[in-house]
């Protein structure tokens, strides 16, 4: 089974192609210049998270110190802050620009299922654990 994006019929604009992934890229822009302005370690800054309100941390929380960490290029606090969120940025932005690249020359890439399921699962694997480790004692360093 092979994944793909694109629509049958006509072939559209390289402006119609780019519209998806230029949105996109500049909502997370936009997303990553609010977390540099407006510092997301005061308490509620951006708001209560629901699984800290029930007493645990997620696989994200930190995420968006992590980002404000970044942008002011504090490396080392960003990973302190959520350390699979620092470390996943140059895979997503790696990502991004692929899609970007692909839309821009027309290009459909196509990932069969069978080379994706490793990565996915890989992927929710070190999701789990991350969050079972960050909300024990073992792993308590791992929390936000």
């Amino acid at each position: 089974m092979a994944i793909a994006f694109a629509a049958p019929g006509p072939p559209a604009t390289r402006a119609r192609r780019m519209l998806a992934p230029a949105a996109t890229i500049g909502g997370l822009a936009l997303a990553t210049l609010a977390l540099h302005v407006r510092d997301p370690h005061g308490h509620a800054s951006w708001g209560i998270c629901p699984s800290a309100a029930l007493g645990f941390s997620c696989p994200g929380c930190g995420g968006l110190r992590a980002v404000n960490d970044l942008t002011h290029g504090q490396i080392g606090a960003a990973f302190s802050s959520n350390v699979v969120v620092t470390a996943l940025i140059p895979v997503a932005v790696v990502l991004l620009a692929l899609w970007a690249a692909d839309r821009w020359r027309g290009r459909t890439r196509q990932v069969p299922w069978a080379r994706l399921r490793p990565w996915v699962y890989g992927l929710v694997t070190v999701l789990v654990v991350f969050t079972a480790l960050r909300n024990t004692g073992p792993g308590a360093w791992l929390a936000p």
